[in-house]
């Protein structure tokens, strides 16, 4: 690129993406950004300036070829350009939604250390988007049939990815999904306003239609173990089943009616669309005064989500300050528009119920930080003789979550560590059973998306190997 164009191109605004108003959009479930017309996508595509040394690239976990992608944009190829992201990545609508860019591809910009990072995100939405909204989804070419079958246990990012890479490579493929849709954490855990379901069930009937073969309601280590499958004509197996054990806080109160894990009000609210009941017979509590306890992205799911059932107040409980909130700022940005209510250096001490066993107060102590603990965050601290009662009727505890237990329990010679996660190879995702890989958050623990399809990039690549030579 010449020096004079790059100088041009240097001089374009990055262009924020069109959003719902905050006092319209809490009154509904629909997506809150609004995407990028042809237009401004082609205008913000052009900020690009093609680096020889694209850092991008390597801030991505699954190397999409950034460059390349961007600049079919700026030249009015979307198609061209969707193809080219979906060369590296499966699930680009939803990567485009929901992956912290700000703190891999984005980061790594160079354009961003003179003003604003080029919207990499945005643009990864739009291309995906308008390849599916015009129904031009061009299947990619399957090598010959290999006559190898692999099993992929969990239906989330790190599964889908790794069935799609597979199959492509002429594995057979089969998906044992233990809930009753496909999807894993981006259909019951990411709120549909941020991730609509729609777009998530069209990237999985991509896969379909390339040929992976998904089971739901296949609850692997009761209806079939891992041994099981390996026995049953499966050449190869991959453990995806995800951090879906919900951490709680050991304090008094914890079992009153009201008082919710993230996951279990997450589910109901979002893959069993308990925001509609009576339509769909699942309900939840649709509480007066909710509190919602952790800073992480789920908190801020679930805080968000609760806003939209039309309460009196939602309060995020937050143990230490704003500045040590592991939340997207995008997702805190968005929670203080639509009015959530934030209580830093607060930590709830007990839950206090009715005579009925209801939940109607948590008392709560104030915090202080002192020095920097494991984590490099400072530690917070109690104030003496600080407590204080708030009035509240729903507790979401969304606090971090651990791994599926029921895997490694049912599975001899299968190694974990002491929190419970498999161990794998870094390099390939092969556990210490032959045959058996692994990735995502039952590795990592929680974890983001994109994290967990690199995982399943490694893992398809290392049971090819295995497959076809018998090395891990």
């Amino acid at each position: 690129m010449e020096p004079n164009e790059i100088k041009e191109r240097l001089k374009i605004q990055r262009h924020p993406m069109l959003e719902q108003e905050p006092k319209e959009r809490v009154k509904n479930f629909f997506e809150v950004p609004l995407g990028y017309t042809p237009e401004v996508a082609k205008e913000e595509a052009l900020r690009c300036i093609q680096c020889k040394k694209p850092l991008c690239v390597s801030g991505c976990p699954v190397e999409i070829d950034i460059p390349a992608f961007v600049e079919l944009i700026a030249e009015g190829d979307f198609i061209g350009a969707a193809r080219k992201l979906k060369e590296k990545n499966a699930l680009p609508a939803v990567c485009g939604r929901v992956c912290p860019q700000e703190d891999q591809c984005e980061k790594m910009c160079v354009v961003g250390k003179r003003g604003k990072p080029v919207a990499i995100g945005n643009l990864e939405r739009f291309a995906a988007d308008y390849e599916r909204e015009r129904g031009e989804i061009e299947l990619p070419q399957i090598l010959p049939d290999t006559g190898k079958k692999v099993a992929v246990v969990g239906a989330g990012p790190s599964g889908l990815t790794v069935a799609g890479d597979l199959v492509k490579k002429g594995h057979k493929v089969t998906i044992f999904e233990a809930l009753h849709a496909p999807g894993g954490v981006l259909m019951y855990g990411i709120p549909e306003f941020r991730l609509p379901k729609a777009i998530v069930a069209a990237e999985v009937e991509f896969l379909r239609r390339l040929g992976v073969e998904i089971v739901c309601n296949a609850v692997i280590g009761k209806t079939d173990t891992v041994d099981e499958l390996l026995k049953d004509g499966y050449d190869a197996v991959f453990l995806g089943t995800g951090a879906g054990l919900p951490y709680f806080m050991n304090i008094p109160g914890e079992n009153l009616v009201g008082v919710y894990s993230a996951n279990e009000y997450l589910t109901r609210i979002n893959l069993m669309k308990a925001y509609r009941f009576p339509e769909f017979d699942t309900p939840v509590i649709k509480g007066r005064r909710i509190a919602v306890f952790g800073g992480g992205n789920t908190a801020m799911d679930s805080a968000r989500t609760s806003i939209r059932l039309n309460p009196e107040k939602v309060f995020i409980i937050y143990r230490r300050s704003r500045e040590e909130l592991p939340a997207r700022a995008e997702e805190v940005h968005h929670g203080e528009q639509e009015g959530l209510n934030f209580k830093f250096l607060t930590n709830p001490v007990r839950f206090i119920g009715n005579k009925e066993g209801r939940l109607e107060a948590v008392e709560c102590i104030k915090m202080k930080l002192g020095e920097p603990d494991d984590s490099g965050r400072r530690r917070p601290i109690p104030i003496p003789d600080s407590e204080f009662k708030l009035h509240i009727d729903i507790a979401v505890v969304a606090i971090g979550n651990g791994p599926n237990p029921l895997i490694p329990a049912t599975t001899e010679g299968l190694d974990v560590n002491k929190w419970g996660n498999i161990i794998v190879d870094n390099d390939t995702g092969g556990t210490s059973k032959r045959g058996v890989f692994s990735g995502g958050d039952i590795v990592r623990g929680g974890s983001t998306v994109i994290l967990a399809m690199g995982d399943g990039r490694r893992a398809a690549n290392a049971i090819h190997s295995y497959l076809l030579n018998g090395k891990k």
